[in-house]
């Protein structure tokens, strides 16, 4: 199949990253959001990742341009149903995406393959909610999407080969790495990073080692570009927390049970970067280690 029109659902960070890419890669691509106000959010971050890509000579201003004006808004569901992909990248909320997809299974064409960016639910789930189960997949990018290489493509015990090799090929055409991934939570990459991120801050929980120092020992001893716990402040606590509680639900293995000190800091709002601390402070110039 043929992509030409995309759709995408949601312009938080992970969907204006996949319609960035896809408008970059010469697709045609509507963006739907709640309400104008997001919709202008959408908009900013778009706007402000291709300047960064101007200014560092990745794109050229005539390219950004060209791009800009292949991307469109709406607030709309049915302003979705000419796209021949749709990727939903909304709050991890099962019974959210699922209404989502049953709204666009009722009104999309036969043709229409809807994926999800989920990064721990699974795609079966989702499937299971719609007549069309065999044009359903998994397409996981990774954050920031822009930069990050690898895309898990999941397929279900329903997705068809065809759904399956178009996705594949989406993926390929962005500049993406796509990677076959099984559809269980947390799929491939959160099945090893999501372990890796609890187990820091139950050492950091049990005092084995300071904020500092168990990000030091990741980023100088093992190369890592970023400390696990700078890392769980850049995904987002509240993220983290609700990922592992989905992941914990499926499995029942203490491994991805949340650590009180993580419930701690998502309840009294340190939410990481975006809520401007988490286990860093980040008002200033540099991040500051907050105590915990």
């Amino acid at each position: 199949m043929t992509l030409q029109g995309i759709g995408v659902l949601g312009g938080g960070l992970m969907g204006s990253g996949i319609a960035e890419v896809a408008i970059r890669a010469g697709y045609d691509v509507r963006l739907l959001e709640l309400d104008d106000r997001a919709v202008e959010a959408g908009k900013e971050r778009i706007l402000r990742s291709l300047e960064r890509a101007v200014e560092g000579e990745k794109l050229s201003s005539i390219q950004r341009d060209e791009a800009l004006q292949r991307l469109s808004y709406t607030i709309e569901i049915s302003d979705l149903i000419d796209r021949d992909l749709i990727v939903e990248a909304v709050v991890e909320d099962l019974e959210v995406k699922r209404d989502l997809f049953r709204k666009l299974d009722a009104r999309c064409p036969e043709r229409t393959i809807l994926a999800s960016n989920t990064s721990s639910l699974a795609i079966t789930d989702l499937a299971a909610a719609v007549r069309r189960s065999d044009r359903v997949v998994g397409l996981h990018f990774f954050n920031p999407v822009p930069v990050m290489r690898l895309v898990e493509v999941v397929r279900t015990m329903v997705t068809s080969e065809a759904t399956l090799r178009t996705a594949q090929e989406f993926a390929t055409s962005l500049g993406k790495e796509p990677i076959l991934a099984p559809d269980s939570s947390g799929f491939l990459v959160n099945r090893l990073l999501v372990p890796f991120l609890l187990d820091t801050i139950r050492l950091l929980e049990a005092g084995v080692a300071g904020v500092e120092d168990l990000d030091k020992s990741m980023v100088l001893g093992c190369g890592h570009p970023m400390g696990p716990l700078a890392l769980c402040d850049f995904i987002g606590n509240d993220t983290l927390l609700r990922i592992a509680e989905i992941m914990f639900n499926e499995y029942r293995e203490d491994r991805y049970a949340p650590p009180p000190c993580l419930r701690r800091l998502v309840a009294i709002g340190r939410l990481g970067r975006k809520s401007g601390e988490g286990f860093y402070d980040y008002s200033g110039e540099k991040p500051v280690v907050l105590g915990v």
